[in-house]
């Protein structure tokens, strides 16, 4: 897919049988842990289904997890979104 093996090789789906499965549904796993709640977006990790918040949040998480485990592509956990980004070769898919 657009010349990315990450967004080739990912899931497009979270949650039923061929998806990965969210850690929480009730927003951003790390931010959560700090009893905030101030996530703009919410992102899902589809390596290990980690939900954690975008960029365009105070803390951002999403990229923090990629910096700390290197899974590359993540998903928009956001309602009627399924856009996927791949951090490594920086493309939408």
């Amino acid at each position: 897919m657009n010349g990315c093996p990450h967004l080739a090789e990912a899931p497009t789906e979270v949650g039923g049988d061929s998806g990965v499965r969210p850690s929480t549904t009730q927003g951003c796993e790390d931010c959560l842990a700090l009893g905030r709640d101030d996530w703009v977006h919410l992102r899902i990790c589809l390596a290990c289904g980690h939900v954690a918040c975008c960029d365009s949040s105070p803390l951002r998480h999403a990229s923090a997890h990629y910096a700390a485990v290197h899974h590359p592509v993540i998903r928009s956990f956001e309602p009627g979104e399924n856009w996927r980004w791949c951090f490594v070769d920086e493309r939408i898919g």
